[in-house]
């Protein structure tokens, strides 16, 4: 998301790990990677905040002022199909769909732009205090991370707050909470900075399951090319893995 030191990165991780010091009674923890079942070239150019599946095309939003947009990206070849880019004022972050509307977070505007999905045209703004990182949409409401261990359920038609999830692994709170993908029983979030994805139980805000991604994170290209898109296939049920700057989109199982 943002430039900083390897140390920073260093610190992250070890951030996340310290969580494994507690207990939530009862809660059973799958640790795991994924099975690349499949790969597609990425742009190398784009610093992907969001990836998002839609009627069998990928959504993706990247960011940095003056280079944010949202495209639509072909998955069986990873070409870009169209893009539409955002004010140069705007550092965009994730994206998601809720009934035919897109979101589009800003980072620290304050802003939700809605779209058409389709088209990728503007059809609105909504508003908000604070930072917009990761977004998905539940089937019923829009869930929102800020980059802390507390994400926030939202109404689409407004945009207010409805209520909010601390995510917490083995008794610990999960700060960190990044790119989001919404499934019947679990909040997908990645952990910036890190190449962990934790599975949330919705409900409870209990995480059930660590995927360990380092496997697919590319060598070379600096701190910020970090693991920040997740997108299932509502079709065959496999999720389109990448992150910034990088020159491959995996599909993957999870299961």
């Amino acid at each position: 998301m943002r430039s900083s030191s390897r140390f920073l990165v260093l610190l992250a991780a070890s951030s996340v790990l310290a969580t494994a010091c507690g207990t939530d009674p009862g809660a059973e923890v799958s640790r795991r990677v994924p099975r690349v079942v499949d790969s597609v070239p990425h742009d190398v150019t784009a610093f992907t905040q969001g990836l998002e599946m839609h009627d069998g095309l990928l959504l993706e939003g990247t960011g940095r002022y003056g280079l944010s947009d949202r495209r639509i990206v072909d998955p069986g070849d990873g070409s870009i199909l169209a893009r539409l880019m955002l004010p140069a004022s705007h550092f965009g972050e994730g994206l998601t769909v809720a009934d035919d509307r897109g979101f589009h977070l800003t980072w620290r505007e304050g802003i939700v732009h809605v779209f058409d999905p389709v088209s990728l045209d503007g059809i609105g703004t909504f508003t908000y205090v604070g930072e917009g990182w990761g977004i998905c949409w539940d089937g019923q409401h829009l869930v929102m991370s800020d980059g802390s261990s507390v994400l926030v359920r939202r109404d689409p038609g407004d945009f207010s707050v409805i209520s909010e999830i601390e995510v917490r692994l083995e008794g610990r709170p999960v700060d960190l909470l990044n790119e989001l993908e919404c499934t019947t029983d679990r909040i997908w979030a990645n952990v910036w900075r890190t190449a962990t994805i934790v599975g949330i139980d919705p409900r409870t805000g209990i995480v059930h399951d660590v995927i360990d991604a380092s496997s697919l994170v590319p060598s070379g290209l600096g701190s910020d090319a970090v693991l920040n898109g997740i997108a299932r296939d509502p079709v065959d049920g496999s999720f389109w893995l990448t992150g910034k700057l990088w020159p491959t989109m995996w599909k993957v199982r999870l299961d």
